[in-house]
């Protein structure tokens, strides 16, 4: 995709982008800012070629562009998209603004799981968890199709029980509400324990893409039951 022309964004604040930010804040109550480490460096490619490889690293614009936007909002309520190739300098740019990282629990469960930072017992409490993003396969078919046999080992171990299809999303939904994580965010599918022909994206993919849609009473009182308990349980 093409890259924003920030030498020039600059020359007027950044007007289009505070007036992007500042509607779409009129909209939800929180924003969460894609490929957040873009904002400190990202890598541009020349149009002109065939591959990504030739390319190179870019600085972003950084302080410069958060302190326009804090000085035009009345407050900055974004979650800062921090997953994949992050540097120091990523981190440093989200902590000066206290933007909340992501953690995705369904990337804990690899081979450095008791140092991963998307397993609960790594998280701080400035943290947005989730079970997966809308990139992600349901968890369902994650444990299924995407999981080794490693990996299900590691999580039997780590909740120290038999984890399986029946209960698999009840144990990753309460691990999440239990961390010290101050928001959790389910996707509907994991709550309803579904299969992945209904992920909302595949990345990479043109077709079937955010076609899903929750059929009527799908939510039902057995799961809004289980989501109280579990907010009043853990003080949510």
């Amino acid at each position: 995709m093409p890259t924003y022309n920030w030498s020039s964004l600059q020359k007027d604040g950044y007007q289009w982008w505070v007036e992007r930010l500042s509607h779409n804040c009129t909209l939800f109550d929180t924003l969460r800012l894609d490929h957040f480490r873009a904002f400190s460096s990202y890598w541009e490619v020349p149009h002109e070629e065939t591959s990504a490889k030739n390319g190179s690293w870019v600085v972003g614009p950084g302080s410069d562009f958060f302190d326009h936007v804090k000085t035009s909002l009345d407050h900055m309520p974004f979650i800062a998209e921090d997953l994949g190739d992050i540097d120091a300098k990523v981190y440093q740019l989200r902590n000066e603004y206290n933007f909340p990282g992501m953690a995705v629990l369904q990337f804990a469960f690899g081979n450095d799981m008791p140092h991963s930072p998307h397993i609960p017992h790594q998280y701080n409490r400035n943290t947005v968890a989730y079970t997966g993003t809308h990139d992600n396969n349901t968890s369902l078919s994650w444990f299924n199709q995407d999981l080794d046999g490693a990996g299900k080992e590691r999580i039997n171990n780590y909740y120290g029980q038999i984890v399986e299809n029946t209960n698999l999303n009840d144990v990753l939904i309460r691990s999440l509400h239990a961390s010290v994580a101050d928001s959790v965010i389910i996707a509907m599918q994991d709550i309803l324990n579904l299969d992945g022909s209904c992920r909302m994206n595949r990345p990479a993919s043109t077709a079937g893409n955010w076609v899903w849609r929750m059929q009527k009473g799908a939510f039902a009182a057995n799961h809004q039951e289980k989501l109280a308990y579990y907010t009043k349980l853990y003080n949510r």
